[in-house]
């Protein structure tokens, strides 16, 4: 399958606020987050959107993903549920901290309330901000890849948050015809 990989990034923190989330969602910062916990939001948002490629990772892996300090999760809860999430992946470069956006996304059942592109304002403005919470750099640059097989709404939703486009790049990658959903483990159906 095709496949184009867009990447985005922005270099100054934005001037606006966040937009406030609706009555009844709250928005948590979680550090330290298990990787059971960390598997399972992956699968449940990812699930719909081909995301596959850590299905298959050991629980040391997920481990050592989780341990890079400065790594945020921030969980957008309703009805007592996770609606979607953000994870906030730092680096440190020459010119200051690089925060990559490393998964972001919506529950099933969160789509269409309008909640996107909030947790996504909420979650640039956390990515900005990450040196204030933990021993790094300035951060120099926010940074996300999308691509074509991501939600239909996910690159204008970057854009419409002051990302922009820096790279393009098309792959031919080996994957299911369809997603395959959030309840396939690494080891086939459950």
């Amino acid at each position: 399958m095709k496949v184009v990989t867009t990447t985005l990034e922005m270099l100054s923190a934005p001037a606006d606020p966040a937009r406030p989330l609706p009555f009844g969602v709250r928005l948590d910062r979680a550090t330290d987050v298990p990787p059971e916990y960390a598997r399972f939001l992956y699968g449940v948002i990812g699930g719909p959107w081909y995301w596959i490629d850590r299905l298959s990772w050991l629980r040391e892996r997920w481990v050592e993903e989780l341990a890079v300090p400065g790594t945020e999760f921030w969980i957008l809860y309703g009805d007592g549920l996770p609606l979607g999430y953000l994870h906030l992946q730092p680096a440190r470069h020459d010119d200051g901290t690089h925060v990559e956006i490393r998964y972001f996304g919506l529950a099933d059942w969160a789509m269409g309330r309008r909640l996107g592109g909030r947790l996504l304002e909420h979650g640039v403005r956390a990515a900005w901000t990450l040196a204030d919470r933990f021993e790094l750099p300035a951060v120099a640059r926010v940074w996300v890849h999308t691509c074509t097989l991501d939600g239909p709404a996910a690159l204008a939703n970057y854009q419409a948050r002051g990302l922009v486009v820096c790279g393009v790049e098309e792959t031919d990658e080996d994957l299911p015809e369809q997603p395959i959903g959030s309840w396939v483990s690494s080891g086939g159906t459950a």
